[in-house]
């Protein structure tokens, strides 16, 4: 895991009119290439709601609609081909169309897709993840928010407590537990030191939210005030090891060991959230590189191969109390054999050493290319990358919580989004939120261009391109 610093040479800052100026063209460009997109998008809001499948799809300057991928590359309704670095928030580490994933599906469709009984599958993938995240049993629900769901309420039920913590800026799926303080602005999201649990959307009633304390990432005192102010009401803390909702946010060193001595004296669990980490970081995700082991961890996204599948491990005494029906974890779609076929191939076929090996190399290719970039141009960022996972952070300093997070200006992130969409990659389009993702079947060509699009964007924004330099989707 690295985060680097740009040596700066002095460029002329933009005006506000400029970088607006620099936006409304790239989005002109945009949509210029993608008239069947735009078509859907109005047709789709006669039945799709909002015109989209999920509200994290519409974005500016409108959806794109995608008609197939293969590879490292995925291709809109338009015909126009992109490099996919966006990995469907993380779900792709396997690509598109991966061969073991396409077989183990296809395998198992002609065997049956429902049994709701378990299958040597889930036997399987339960023994390799208990080898790769040194937690040793397992159960199985359909996506990440039904994971960390049955986790909060599992550390609820063993302690008899109703508190549970979260960190400010975490996002951990959309179940009404932790709908709090997942991107709060600053008006709703109190002192820096006392931070408030604001709903994150509607619906979310008070008496909920209550139940939900709120502290600072890579900040123990912040947790160790609230078991203080709670004593013998905190059930657990719920925690991305290394935060994502954030760009990435990296935990300070021994944190993480601390975090968890710390709840276990006050009596409380304690939940890895990794279902963007998971696979993406390595083999074993943040428990085993930081060598932690929590009580609880989650996990989604990747594990599937692109199908949807997560998976909830936990100690013996932990998962002991569901065992023993202390809590019913439940659902009828848990264990899917279709979603077990991929997921086996996915632990077994896919994510390898070797996998692992070439992922690495790729991102420090991306790293030190857009360094380099940032080094040339003067461009106030940084990269921050670990795993298949990275993110450019316009920021000078490094990025150590959400408050630091907030001053991060969106509008350089969505510039660049622009950039590297309209020069054929595709970015997650949430900005400074969302991370790249390199899968097992990029390779260099793939990176390159996203440093080359980098650039195009660096020059173009610090006013240190040749003049008449265009991006290259401009011609």
């Amino acid at each position: 895991m690295t985060v680097q610093h740009a040596i700066q040479r002095p460029h002329r800052e933009l005006t506000d009119a400029e970088l607006t100026q620099i936006i409304a063209r790239q989005e002109e460009i945009f949509v210029a290439r993608q008239p069947q997109s735009a078509r859907l998008a109005t047709q789709a809001k006669q039945h799709l709601t909002g015109g989209v499948t999920s509200s994290w799809q519409i974005t500016a300057p409108q959806p794109v609609w995608i008609s197939h991928g293969r590879g490292s590359k995925v291709y809109d309704v338009d015909g126009n081909e992109y490099v996919d670095l966006h990995g469907g928030y993380g779900a792709a580490l396997a690509g598109h169309a991966h061969p073991a994933i396409a077989h183990a599906i296809t395998e198992q469709v002609a065997l049956g897709t429902h049994f709701a009984q378990p299958t040597q599958n889930a036997l399987a993938v339960a023994t390799e993840l208990a080898d790769r995240f040194g937690l040793p049993r397992w159960r199985f629900a359909n996506s990440g928010t039904e994971a960390t769901m049955d986790a909060v309420h599992l550390m609820r039920s063993i302690t008899g407590r109703d508190l549970i913590i979260k960190v400010e800026g975490g996002y951990h799926g959309h179940h009404d537990s932790v709908q709090v303080s997942v991107a709060p602005e600053p008006a709703d999201a109190g002192p820096r030191d006392k931070p408030t649990s604001a709903p994150s959307s509607t619906g979310i009633p008070r008496a909920i939210t209550d139940l939900t304390l709120v502290a600072a990432f890579n900040d123990l005192d912040s947790v160790a005030r609230l078991l203080g102010e709670h004593q013998g009401q905190v059930a657990g803390m719920i925690v991305e090891p290394i935060m994502m909702n954030a760009g990435i946010i990296k935990p300070a060193k021994g944190y993480l060991a601390a975090l968890k001595d710390l709840l276990h004296s006050r009596g409380a669990l304690l939940t890895f959230d990794e279902v963007k980490t998971g696979l993406t970081v390595g083999p074993g995700g943040v428990t085993r590189s930081e060598n932690v082991q929590p009580d609880l961890i989650t996990l989604a996204k990747s594990v599937g191969g692109g199908v949807s599948v997560a998976a909830i491990g936990g100690t013996v005494p932990v998962m002991e109390h569901v065992a023993n029906g202390g809590y019913e974890m439940v659902g009828t779609f848990n264990g899917n054999p279709l979603a077990m076929a991929a997921t086996r191939a996915m632990l077994t076929e896919v994510a390898t050493p070797e996998a692992y090996q070439k992922i690495d190399k790729l991102r420090q290719r991306a790293e030190a290319g857009i360094q380099s970039a940032i080094a040339d141009t003067g461009l106030t960022a940084h990269v921050v990358a670990v795993g298949a996972k990275g993110c450019v952070v316009f920021s000078e300093e490094p990025i150590t919580d959400y408050r630091g997070f907030l001053g991060v200006d969106d509008r350089y992130s969505h510039a660049h989004w622009l950039y590297q969409h309209n020069g054929g990659v595709f970015l997650p389009p949430w900005g400074k939120i969302e991370q790249w993702l390199i899968s097992v079947q990029h390779d260099e060509a793939d990176i390159d261009r996203l440093v080359e699009n980098f650039g195009t964007f660096a020059r173009a924004v610090t006013g240190t391109g040749e003049p008449g330099t265009h991006n290259t989707a401009e011609g």
